[in-house]
């Protein structure tokens, strides 16, 4: 695995090329033009295009519409439902002209597009995602961002290399709540770090495939197309539907799916996105990751406090603070309760997510969940879900990104991609 061999921690840790600021006009021509990689524009439009718009992904198109700086002009889709439903929503707001493609490689290469949503199911994240950084588009993409290790290094090596902006769907790190958790842990409120809790989910998924049934036209739902670099399997309707979570081929478990998010809020609360932990013990539900300074990650589905989805704990020598979506907080003391301000904004919430990713397009700043930030959490994610399945102990190198003498979980560092399709 030559590309995980040559990706030192040192390298993966580096930060996000600098680029140029993005402009657009109000037309809907190229960014380029107007002086996107250049001059600075009148004009700050930003011509958005959707790939694989469902039900999160209709939501942030949503936040995305309210903003007056986008125009959506291209949706891409494999299903003629979705591409025509968002069609019809769009040119409400933007007038007639937004284009309808099945296959998202014929969309990518219009010049007059400068951002990318992504909101497929998580088999595409990773490669759809190169494919637009490759065709020089900004991208913000639904979590999890990646389905392996490998996944996560290829990632963070393709933004850094082109220069883009990555804006993953992990919202919670622009969500005021979660903010001031981690800054307690940073100002050293809670004194030094002994443990920090994410809220995951119980990592078990299926091997079964569910029973065939007749292939839709290829302009209904191209099949194939749909699968992507999965395994082939035959089709059935609630898979399309958005039954594809709990499949092993299209989904990375319970670790990942929450863990994109709580892992993710922990390593940048535990460790301000410098380290990973360098061991991995697998528990009934989850997970306990120890860092070489002892601070421990802790992956667990039970025994939160009710302050929401996707809830966080940070315990320190001198106290500590749990929060979760509902925006509420919890402390281990009077005096650390003295510093709790009111939040209003629930984790859900997408809105100051893609306010980040506006302002980050316009300075060439690396966004909130950048690219480099978001493949370290995963790969601490998809560490901890390889010791689950193995359900043994496993050492890890962050320097190598690979784990100590043991070669059958190395060997699931990474997935086969069906042909034709390669990262």
């Amino acid at each position: 695995m030559s590309q995980q061999q040559s990706m030192t921690r040192r390298r993966f840790l580096a930060g996000v090329a600098k680029a140029s600021a993005v402009v657009a006009a109000p037309l809907v021509i190229p960014g380029r033009v107007l002086g996107k990689d250049g001059a600075v524009a009148a004009s700050e439009r930003i011509t958005l295009a959707g790939l694989g718009i469902g039900g999160r992904g209709s939501y942030v198109l949503g936040c995305m519409m309210d903003e007056p700086v986008f125009q959506f002009v291209a949706i891409a889709d494999p299903q003629k439902s979705r591409r025509e439903s968002v069609k019809e929503r769009t040119e409400k707001k933007y007038g007639p002209g937004v284009a309808m493609y099945r296959d998202f490689r014929e969309m990518l290469p219009r010049e007059d597009i400068d951002a990318v949503l992504i909101a497929t199911g998580d088999r595409w994240h990773t490669l759809a995602s190169i494919y637009a950084a490759k065709a020089g588009k900004d991208v913000y993409c639904e979590k999890p961002s990646t389905m392996t290790i490998a996944e996560s290094l290829a990632l963070a090596e393709t933004f850094r290399r082109y220069g883009r902006i990555y804006q993953a769907g992990t919202q919670r790190r622009s969500i005021a709540n979660f903010i001031f958790a981690a800054d307690l842990c940073h100002s050293g409120k809670l004194g030094k770090l002994t443990a920090v809790h994410a809220n995951t989910l119980h990592p078990a998924v299926t091997h079964d495939w569910l029973p065939a049934e007749p292939e839709p036209s290829k302009d209904e739902c191209d099949w194939d197309l749909w699968l992507g670099p999965c395994p082939w399997r035959p089709f059935n309707r609630r898979y399309v539907a958005g039954g594809w979570r709990g499949f092993f081929d299209f989904h990375g478990g319970g670790i990942l799916e929450w863990g994109a998010h709580t892992v993710d809020l922990c390593n940048w609360a535990g460790t301000n996105d410098q380290k990973m932990p360098v061991n991995y013990q697998p528990t009934e539900d989850g997970c306990i990751a120890t860092y070489d300074d002892g601070l421990k990650l802790v992956m667990r589905e039970k025994g939160w406090m009710g302050l929401g989805t996707c809830s966080v704990r940070y315990e320190g020598e001198d106290g500590w603070v749990e929060t979760g979506d509902s925006g509420r907080l919890e402390f281990s003391s009077g005096q650390l309760r003295a510093e709790q301000k009111q939040f209003t904004e629930e984790g859900t919430s997408a809105v100051s997510h893609v306010k980040n990713f506006i302002e980050s397009i316009k300075t060439r700043k690396p966004a909130h969940s950048n690219a480099e930030v978001v493949a370290q959490s995963h790969i601490i994610c998809h560490a901890a879900y390889i010791a689950w399945q193995l359900g043994r102990t496993l050492t890890f190198d962050p320097e190598k990104i690979e784990f100590v003498g043991d070669d059958e979980a190395n060997r699931m560092r990474s997935r086969a991609l069906r042909d034709p399709w390669r990262i």
